[in-house]
């Protein structure tokens, strides 16, 4: 089997939040990509390619009220994180300067010296990795 019967090509990935009209905002900027629909407990965001085409993919924020920021690394009886996004970047320092001024923080780990690790204004996890 090649996949399940029926797959449109459609894929979406959610992050939960106390505050998902303000994490929205933040990879906004973070990604230049605009909001596609936005309500206080859902928002949602196109991926786009590089030429500013939409993909079959989008990037939304749900409410969570009882959210638990992860720890990364996670340590014994530490919330853990569920998923973290990966994205590409032609230079680091320029990249990672950017998304601190835009509300990240750098991760106090950093495994890989061409990858940095930081995290949203609710504390998931999201790397910057050069694409070569």
């Amino acid at each position: 089997m090649a996949g399940i019967r029926g797959f449109t090509s459609w894929v979406g990935v959610v992050l939960g939040g106390p505050d998902p009209v303000a994490l929205a905002r933040f990879y906004s900027a973070l990604l230049g990509w605009e909001v596609s629909s936005s309500d206080p407990t859902w928002v949602t965001m196109a991926m786009r390619d590089p030429d500013g085409r939409t993909t079959s993919s989008n990037l939304a924020f749900q409410l969570e009220e009882r959210h638990v920021r992860p720890v990364w690394p996670a340590g014994p009886g530490d919330q853990q994180m569920q998923m973290h996004l990966d994205i590409g970047v032609r230079e680091l320092g320029p990249a990672v300067e950017d998304a601190l001024a835009l509300g990240a923080t750098l991760a106090r780990v950093q495994p890989q010296d061409d990858v940095r690790v930081l995290l949203d204004p609710d504390g998931h996890p999201f790397c910057l990795y050069l694409d070569r």
